[in-house]
Formats: C-alpha cells, sequence, structure tokens
C-alpha cells in the first residue's frame, strides 16, 4: 500500500455489523440469529426443501429459502409493505451475482446489485455488467474496482428511481464485504482461518505433524484448478491436507490422480480413507471417524474443532488494536469494518429499507458457543472493530 493509498483512507472510530443489520442474518446453517424468524427445519419445511443437505449460496433452493426469510422478516418489521426491489452488496462476481439473480427470481423482484473488489493499479471505475436479463423486470449489476464507489452506485440507483424504501430489502454479505473489504483488509481473514487450520492440525497430530507438509499441500491445492475436488469447501480442503500431513498420503500421488481423473471428488478420497481407517495414524482415526459421521449426515462443515478454532482466531482480530495505530498496522492485522457499507448500509435504514445479512461463513466459525457466550463472547457479526474507508 502506497502512502497515497494510505491518505485516500481514515478510521472513523470503531463499530458493528450489528449497527445497521442488528441480528437479522443467517450463517451457512440458514439459522437466524434472530430468534423472532423461522429455523432452518421449519423454512425448508414450508418452502418444501429436500431433507437431509443444506442449500449452497449458489443454488435456486437457497434462493428460495432465504426470500422466504425475507419476507417473513418484512413481514416482522414493515407489515403494512410487501418487498418490491432488492439492492445486493458483494464482493465476488460468480457467487454473489448468481445468488442476486436466483433472489430477484425467486421473489419476483427489481434489483440493483453492487459487486466489488478493490485494484488500485486501475483508475477508479464502476460500471454496469452485461445486456439486460430479458426479463420483464429491472435488473442490473455493477461491478467496481473502489469501495468508494458506493457512493456513486446509490447515486446511480436515485437517478433510476430505484428507491430504497419500506418496500426494499438490502441484502450483504459479511465475509470480504461488510467487514474485510476484499482487496483492501480481506488478507486477515483469510491469515485468520489458515491459522486455525495450522493450530487444530498440530494439536491433533503432535510432534507427527509437519508443517512444511501441509503448507505446501494447502497452497497446491487451494487453486480454482481443484476447486471441482474439494468443492471450494474449508473443512474438505483441511481434511485433504492432513491426511497429507500425517504421511498417510503424498501431495504428487493426490494431485497426479485428481488430474488423470482417476479421483474425481473428495467423497471418493474420504470412503477410499474410510476403508483404511484401521491404518491411520494415531489423533487422525478420532477424527476421521467423528468428520465423517458428520459428512455421511450431510453437514457441510464437519470439520468442527477447525471451525471453532476459526471462530476464536477470528474474533481476536476483530477491534484489538488501539485507537492511535497507524492505518497501515490496522489494515494489515486487524478486520475492520467497511466504512462505505457501514454509511451506505445505515442511510439506506433511516430510509425504511430493511437491511438483512447473509454469510457463507459456517456458524462455528461464527458463533460462540455455549461456554464461550458465557465468557462474554459475542457473535462476528456483534463485535465492535474500527471502521475503515474513504471519505
Amino acid at each position: 500500500m502506497s502512502e497515497k493509498d494510505d491518505m485516500a483512507l481514515s478510521v472513523y472510530g470503531k463499530g458493528s455489523v450489528s449497527d445497521f443489520l442488528d441480528d437479522l442474518i443467517v450463517y451457512r446453517g440458514l439459522n437466524p440469529c434472530d430468534p423472532r424468524l423461522p429455523s432452518y427445519a421449519v423454512s425448508a419445511s414450508a418452502i418444501g426443501l429436500q431433507k437431509g443437505r443444506l442449500p449452497r449460496k449458489h443454488e435456486d433452493s437457497y434462493a428460495r429459502l432465504v426470500v422466504y426469510l425475507l419476507e417473513a422478516a418484512q413481514s416482522l418489521t414493515r407489515p403494512a409493505s410487501k418487498v418490491k426491489r432488492l439492492i445486493y452488496l458483494g464482493d465476488t462476481r460468480l457467487s454473489d451475482v448468481t445468488a442476486f439473480r436466483n433472489l430477484c427470481t425467486a421473489g419476483s423482484w427489481d434489483g440493483l446489485a453492487f459487486i466489488c473488489s478493490e485494484d488500485k493499479k486501475r483508475p477508479a471505475e464502476l460500471f454496469k455488467e452485461g445486456a439486460d436479463d430479458g426479463s420483464s423486470l429491472f435488473r442490473h449489476v455493477y461491478s467496481a474496482n473502489r469501495w468508494s464507489l458506493l457512493s456513486e452506485f446509490n447515486e446511480q440507483s436515485q437517478y433510476l428511481d430505484f428507491r430504497a424504501d419500506e418496500e426494499t430489502v438490502v441484502v450483504i454479505d459479511l465475509d470480504k464485504t461488510a467487514i474485510g473489504a476484499r482487496g483492501r483488509n480481506a488478507g486477515v481473514i483469510d491469515q485468520a482461518r489458515q491459522l486455525a487450520v495450522q493450530v487444530t492440525v498440530a494439536d491433533l497430530l503432535g510432534d507427527a505433524f509437519k508443517l512444511p507438509v501441509f503448507l505446501e499441500a494447502y497452497g497446491a491445492l487451494n487453486q480454482p484448478e481443484f476447486h471441482f475436488f474439494t468443492e471450494d469447501n474449508q473443512d474438505y480442503l483441511a481434511y485433504v491436507c492432513l491426511a497429507i500431513a500425517s504421511g498417510r498420503y503424498r501431495l504428487e500421488e493426490v494431485v497426479e490422480k485428481i488430474r488423470s481423473g482417476r479421483l474425481v471428488s473428495f467423497h471418493e478420497f474420504i470412503s477410499e480413507v474410510d476403508s483404511h481407517s484401521s491404518e491411520l495414524p494415531d489423533g487422525l482415526d478420532a477424527l476421521h471417524a467423528g468428520f465423517y459421521a458428520y459428512l455421511q449426515a450431510g453437514d457441510p462443515t464437519p470439520f468442527k474443532a477447525f471451525r471453532r478454532n476459526e471462530y476464536h482466531l477470528t474474533a481476536s482480530r476483530m477491534g484489538w488494536l488501539p485507537d492511535d495505530a497507524s492505518l497501515k498496522k490496522i489494515l494489515s492485522e486487524e478486520i475492520v469494518i467497511t466504512s462505505e457499507v457501514h454509511r451506505a448500509a445505515l442511510k439506506w435504514k433511516s430510509e425504511g429499507a430493511l437491511i438483512f445479512g447473509l454469510s457463507d461463513k459456517p456458524d462455528e466459525a461464527s458463533l460462540p458457543d455455549p461456554e464461550q457466550v458465557s465468557r462474554g463472547c459475542l457473535p462476528l457479526h456483534r463485535i465492535k472493530s474500527h471502521i475503515v474507508g474513504a471519505k
């Protein structure tokens, strides 16, 4: 980060995502944090979802369930108004644009989306992607390379007479949008997750843990080329790297089998491990048994110990630095609130819009367990951290 870029950003005190969301947010388990809203089991039953598998963010069934929750939240907070419009804020073109379009379709809503990944190597640019989708409804996706362009996006929405009022719901992605903005502060989120994997694996394998071997495997397999195999699931990735770090498998062997088509899915890999579970080294056998049981039950977050460590290490990186710390230190060591998102969300909320949060982060990595609650630990969306952004 250059000195010029440092000067373009400022710290605006401290705040939390709950400043504009309250508890209107769902994490990967799709159980709303607000107890007034229906649980996943109730929502899934109401819309006829198949039991035994949580839908993922890119799927139509996920959008149908979220729309059900949004309409339930609207009935609670704005009973006189129906949702007609959606504003969506995210950071990833593929998953967030897909989720936005699916939500618009499931709700039969007009929509505007703002997708940003900060890139100061290029001139600032906000542009509308592609042509309209051919429906009779108004749906546009805007991409930006500066989070500060969110204000321009808001001006554009007003020009288009796209109002943020009591008939509008604003859906905001949590990770790398509301906190740890992509291209600006996201690395601290990744650092917490990677350290959580290392700590968990080291605890399990003890002296048998070979950190260089694990890191080599993690770096090699955490690439788009292998997403079809790991399903871009950090629990699956961590498990494969753990098996390699234990000495049970070699990285070269696993990569060769994937590339040659002799190993086509993570489920095939773990089934092969299970068939030789009696040969697993100490520490890995117990983890495998629990992991495999959760996986068979359809749990998308089967590596529970890793995710609980992720919660602790993520929460410990929020708001911990003194207010007089340098901006560079805050951005490199603390997960901060994105000022532009915080400011826009409060504005839209004051104008009557319903603000709702979505996160693909597992519940175990986002919410304290009962023992942590007793010690005063908070959900990630309620932890205060420094608010950083452009003026």
